[in-house]
């Protein structure tokens, strides 16, 4: 059944590196009641090129002022945040409060915080010796990855794992955990209550 056009979402995509997440939702697009209207990123990231391919439009901004302008003359509903690495300034959440979701690569509270990104998260799941680790999508807020959770997803650790193959297999989990929290969110089916958020 076709959704209806006049409930799309507009979503805007973040991000800082090679923007596999960016594509994992660009795959899935046809299942999510939202269009990406652009790609934002600090730096001339190469997953901005999944966005010229596709002709959506794209931005190379350090300045959380102009952004936020640009985000508000698109009327973006969701921000994404796709691996982007900068810390986003507190009056610019509270702009889009509610609305702005990140995936981190373990599960939250473990492995997470402004020091915890990218190699750093898996080397320390490595140190730590732990059984299980994972992803995770959630709501930002102003304490890094400190917003309420959405999904999860479990990757067991094996005992021959390192940081490169436990990577790997938490990445491919992003992949398919990332489009389904844009899509739930797209559906309006997300509801945030206190620092829960509960799925109808």
């Amino acid at each position: 059944m076709e959704m209806a056009k006049s409930s799309y979402k507009n979503i805007a995509v973040f991000l800082s590196g090679r923007g596999s997440d960016f594509k994992s939702i660009l795959c899935n697009i046809d299942k999510i009641n939202g269009d990406i209207k652009i790609a934002v990123s600090n730096r001339n990231a190469p997953g901005l090129n999944y966005a010229k391919q596709r002709n959506i439009e794209t931005l190379i901004e350090n300045d959380f002022s102009k952004i936020l302008q640009k985000m508000k003359d698109l009327d973006i509903d969701l921000i994404v945040l796709a691996g982007f690495i900068k810390i986003i300034p507190k009056d610019f959440i509270d702009e889009f409060e509610g609305k702005i979701i990140n995936i981190h690569p373990s599960l939250i509270p473990s492995f997470c915080g402004k020091d915890f990104y990218g190699d750093r998260v898996h080397e320390a799941v490595i140190k730590r010796g732990v059984k299980f680790t994972g992803c995770t999508t959630h709501f930002v807020t102003d304490i890094p990855d400190g917003g309420p959770i959405i999904l999860q997803k479990i990757v067991k650790v094996e005992q021959d794992d390192d940081k490169d193959s436990i990577a790997k297999k938490v990445l491919d989990e992003e992949h398919k955990l990332l489009p389904e929290t844009v899509r739930l969110f797209c559906d309006d089916r997300l509801i945030i209550k206190g620092n829960k958020v509960l799925i109808r």
